[in-house]
């Protein structure tokens, strides 16, 4: 027989034998439950083709059905591999992402963020770094009664609110890579001031030369901002020095790519005259020629984690996925910008 209208939860509610509080509770996934009492409902549910009212959920949970991310970073690449990532997670429920960038520089950040989490009402937000470094933002989605998860280089807070990754090993194990090919003049370009994945970064290089015993020459390493054309300024930096490194580690891709532009200019073979790496594996390292050497760091799989960890229980994810400690290996992608250093 067909339905006049659109069933409601009082008509789920009165089939089932339950309250309607029992219902919300169900479309709610609220543990406070019994199996049975549940599948009932569940099957109810299925039965009428009832569909919950999302702004009746968001009302009577207080929050809006949004997942917003947060960022100030000038990686334009990264911004949109982890939207890829979280949207992945986010596709087949209720939720959606709104994406709002931010200056770390202003002096009103806090207060505009404060501002945007009250106006919106979001379910839960990630936050990218650097601005995930940051304790007083964090403090603040935790006030705001505001779920948050952090993305960083290295663990900035609990299980929880946190997917992170292991920059410093990795990129010591790619500065051990240059060494073992005979390398001993490796030059660094850092990534931004302020940034916790820049200090990692300079760490895991540190550590590799340390460790091979080779002197720590603070001429060999240059500041870069993440941007194509901070690392051609380095490499003209680093290539005018005498004698000039045989190898350069840059701390992304992007950067990678500046050095590589460089040494071409000056006529160097790459890699037979300069070996180049990079990192995070975003789609330029696969498209320059020679194909860069590199760090994939797992952006998306990172962005998936913490989308699953905002959205855990609440009809996106499984139960329990929240609590557990996110750490993301990241590996060595070896191609052809990497020689052996010449006799």
């Amino acid at each position: 027989m067909k339905r006049s209208s659109q069933p409601t939860i009082n008509d789920v509610a009165r089939i089932a034998g339950v309250s309607k509080k029992t219902v919300s509770r169900v479309i709610n996934q609220s543990p406070l439950l019994n199996g049975d009492t549940r599948r009932r409902v569940e099957e109810v549910i299925a039965d009428l083709g009832y569909v919950p009212n999302p702004q009746a959920r968001a009302l009577a949970l207080r929050r809006n059905f949004l997942i917003g991310l947060i960022h100030d970073n000038p990686n334009a690449q990264m911004v949109l591999n982890v939207q890829q990532g979280m949207l992945e997670v986010l596709r087949d429920t209720e939720f959606e992402l709104i994406v709002h960038p931010v200056d770390r520089g202003s002096p009103t950040m806090l207060e505009d963020i404060g501002h945007f989490l009250e106006r919106q009402r979001p379910f839960g937000v990630m936050i990218l770094p650097p601005i995930s470094e940051n304790d007083q933002l964090a403090g603040l989605c935790a006030e705001l009664g505001v779920r948050y998860v952090r993305m960083g280089s290295a663990t900035l807070d609990e299980a929880p609110h946190m997917v992170a990754s292991n920059d410093r090993e990795a990129v010591r194990g790619a500065v051990e890579h240059l060494i073992e090919s005979g390398h001993r003049r490796i030059g660094l370009v850092l990534g931004p001031h302020g940034f916790r994945s820049a200090l990692e970064r300079q760490k895991g290089y540190e550590e590799a030369i340390e460790h091979a015993g080779l002197p720590l020459q603070r001429t060999l390493i240059v500041q870069g901002d993440y941007k194509f054309e901070s690392g051609m300024r380095a490499a003209e930096q680093l290539l005018d020095l005498s004698p000039r490194p045989t190898a350069v580690f840059a701390s992304n891709d992007e950067m990678a790519a500046g050095v590589l532009h460089v040494a071409r200019q000056r006529g160097l073979n790459v890699p037979q005259d300069l070996s180049i790496i990079g990192f995070d594996d975003t789609p330029i390292a696969s498209h320059l020629w020679p194909p860069l050497t590199t760090v994939r760091w797992p952006i998306a799989t990172m962005a998936r984690a913490a989308a699953l960890k905002l959205v855990s229980g609440e009809g996106g994810g499984p139960t329990g996925e929240d609590g557990e400690m996110s750490l993301f290996v990241s590996t060595l992608i070896r191609r052809a910008s990497v020689a052996p250093a010449a006799s």
